[in-house]
C-alpha cells in the first residue's frame, strides 16, 4: 500500500532519480546491483515516476550503479580493517549504501541540508547505528557532533561538482583539521565535462543558472598540491568497470564518456 502523496515542496525532485535508477536496476532481469531498499522506497511513494522516467537518459542511470558499486566495494574494503569504523555520507539525499553494505557494528552518519533530512525521515528511518545530520557539509558544527575522528571513510555521490574550487579546497581543508585519517570517495568531472554538462541541462533540461556544476579537474592528482596530507589512492573513469556488461549500442555511449572523462571516480587518503 502506498503512502500519502509527497510534498516535494523545497525538496528537488532529482532526490528521487538515483533512487529510481537504482530500483530499476534491482528489477531488471539482469541487474548488476541489488538494492532492495530502493524497490521497497520506490514502491511505498506516491508519486509519478513516469516524469523521471522521461527526463533520464540511460547514460546517466547508468552513472548512479558504477558509481554505487564503486562505492560499495571501496566501504566493504574499509569495514573488513575497520568493523567497528565511522562512515560519513555527505550529501546523503535518499541514498541506501547502508542496507547494501552495513555490518551492524560501524556508526554510519549521513548527513545532508535541513530540509533533505526532514524529506529523508519521511522514508528511511535513522536507527542506532545510523544519525542522520541537517547541516551543510561547510557548516563546522557537525563535526562536534562525531563519536570518532581518528580514521573514518566519507563518501560524496553526485556532490563535489556543484561546489566551486574555493569550497572544495575548503571542504577538504576541513576534513584535514578535523581528522586524523580519513579516505575520500567521490564522483567528479573534466571541465570540459563540467561544460557539456551544463549545455545539457540548458539545452534539454530548461534549468536556470543555479543547476549549473561547478568545479572540474582534468586530472585528479592536482589536488595533492593542495596539501601535503592529501594523497590519491585509485581513481578511474566511470563506466571502466561496467560497460563491457552492457549492449554495444550503450557500450558506445560509455566509451565516448569515459574518453572525454565526462565523469571519473576517485579515492583518496587524509592522513
Amino acid at each position: 500500500m502506498k503512502n500519502d502523496k509527497i510534498d516535494l515542496k523545497g525538496v528537488h525532485e532529482t532526490l528521487l532519480m538515483p533512487l529510481w535508477g537504482r530500483a530499476t536496476e534491482t528489477k531488471s532481469k539482469k541487474p548488476l546491483l541489488i538494492d532492495t531498499e530502493a524497490v521497497r522506497i520506490i514502491d511505498s511513494i506516491n508519486y509519478d515516476f513516469t516524469r523521471i522516467e522521461k527526463k533520464v537518459n540511460q547514460i546517466s542511470k547508468a552513472s548512479w550503479i558504477a558509481r554505487s558499486i564503486y562505492f560499495d566495494e571501496k566501504i566493504k574494503d574499509y569495514l573488513i580493517k575497520n568493523p567497528n569504523g565511522t562512515i560519513i555520507n555527505i550529501g546523503c539525499g535518499l541514498d541506501t549504501t547502508y542496507e547494501r553494505v552495513n555490518n551492524e557494528k560501524a556508526i554510519w552518519y549521513e548527513l545532508d541540508f535541513p530540509e533533505v533530512i526532514e524529506f529523508r525521515k519521511q522514508l528511511i528511518k535513522e536507527t542506532n547505528n545510523r544519525i542522520f545530520l541537517p547541516f551543510s557539509v561547510l557548516d563546522k558544527k557537525w563535526y562536534s557532533l562525531l563519536n570518532n575522528k581518528d580514521f573514518v571513510i566519507i563518501m560524496m555521490a553526485g556532490v563535489i561538482y556543484y561546489f566551486d574550487e574555493n569550497n572544495v579546497r575548503r571542504l577538504f581543508e576541513m576534513f584535514i583539521n578535523n581528522f586524523k585519517t580519513a579516505i575520500v570517495i567521490f564522483d567528479y568531472s573534466s571541465k570540459k565535462g563540467i561544460q557539456l554538462a551544463n549545455k545539457k541541462v540548458i539545452d534539454e533540461s530548461g534549468m536556470d543558472k543555479s543547476s549549473y556544476l561547478k568545479w572540474g579537474v582534468d586530472d585528479i592528482k592536482e589536488i595533492e598540491k593542495w596539501d601535503t596530507k592529501i594523497k590519491v589512492i585509485d581513481n578511474m573513469k566511470m563506466f571502466n568497470d561496467i560497460k563491457s556488461k552492457y549492449p554495444f549500442k550503450r557500450k558506445i555511449g560509455m566509451s565516448i564518456s569515459d574518453r572525454l572523462s565526462i565523469m571519473s571516480l576517485a579515492r583518496i587518503i587524509i592522513e
